[in-house]
């Protein structure tokens, strides 16, 4: 791992392998090892470099307390990219890491030579409003739900009723939730940023090749929402996996980074 001084903060990132670089960015509250078992080998494997970051708000990364917005987050990849002399090179994110990625097409989009966007979405909907509305709130009260019901819930809304129905399967989830709920606490300025307005006329103006791929079960980002940025990007290709929920990446690895190489391979469009 090493920390860079990207866009006036202290920006945690890690690099694997050598050959051309994929940068990778997470979703909310999350760090960037959550590629780390899974896409970050397929792509060492494939001869890139997968290069991870844990964003503005995610320690070691610096939590920026004054606050920040969706473009800081945007700068920091960019910056990233100038800095590691990459550009322009493939850009993988997830959730909210797609989110940027997509306003990076939007901003510079001479930095990135092929984008992949994971359980993405151009709009807030009514549900995922009320859903951050609500975080927000326990957050500012000081709510704090006890770890092991918090690591059940991201289980519920994370995976597909194939992966809960795995009882072992399912302990092992919770026991890696919990670790991961009591050691963080979440970055207000990130749940804010939960509530994106349309933004899909101007993703119009995507020039980049772009592959979107949605999870069949995904209750947090439906693959309606999906469709609707890959609609929107001129020419983006759209999958959706079946039988995955909200953490596909990681609950069907194999079909995922099939998809992400196969497209990279394919040269784009």
């Amino acid at each position: 791992m090493a920390v860079r001084r990207i866009n006036g903060i202290d920006l945690n990132t890690a690099e694997y392998g050598t050959g051309e670089p994929v940068v990778l960015i997470p979703g909310t509250g999350a760090r960037g090892s959550i590629f780390r078992a899974h896409q970050v080998p397929a792509l060492v494997a494939a001869g890139f470099r997968a290069v991870t970051v844990d964003n503005r708000g995610v320690p070691p990364t610096d939590r920026c307390e004054e606050g920040f917005a969706l473009g800081d987050m945007v700068g920091d990849v960019a910056a990233l990219i100038e800095d590691l002399g990459a550009g322009p090179c493939r850009v993988v994110g997830f959730s909210m890491g797609a989110i940027v990625v997509q306003e990076l097409l939007v901003a510079r989009p001479g930095l990135v030579s092929q984008a992949v966007l994971m359980a993405t979405r151009g709009r807030t909907d009514a549900l995922s409003a009320a859903h951050t509305e609500g975080e927000l709130a326990m957050l500012d009260r000081g709510v704090k739900l006890p770890p092991r019901f918090e690591a059940a819930m991201r289980v519920y809304t994370g995976f597909s009723r194939r992966t809960q129905r795995d009882e072992q399967g399912v302990r092992n989830w919770l026991d890696l939730f919990e670790m991961s709920v009591e050691s963080s606490e979440p970055s207000r300025s990130q749940l804010e940023l939960e509530r994106i307005p349309d933004r899909r006329e101007d993703y119009r103006r995507i020039t980049t090749p772009t592959l979107v791929l949605a999870f069949g079960e995904d209750m947090l980002t439906p693959p309606h929402l999906c469709r609707e940025v890959a609609d929107a990007i001129p020419g983006a290709k759209f999958r959706e996996i079946a039988e995955c929920g909200h953490f596909g990446h990681i609950e069907d690895p194999h079909t995922v980074n099939a998809a992400i190489i196969g497209f990279f391979r394919g040269g784009g469009r």
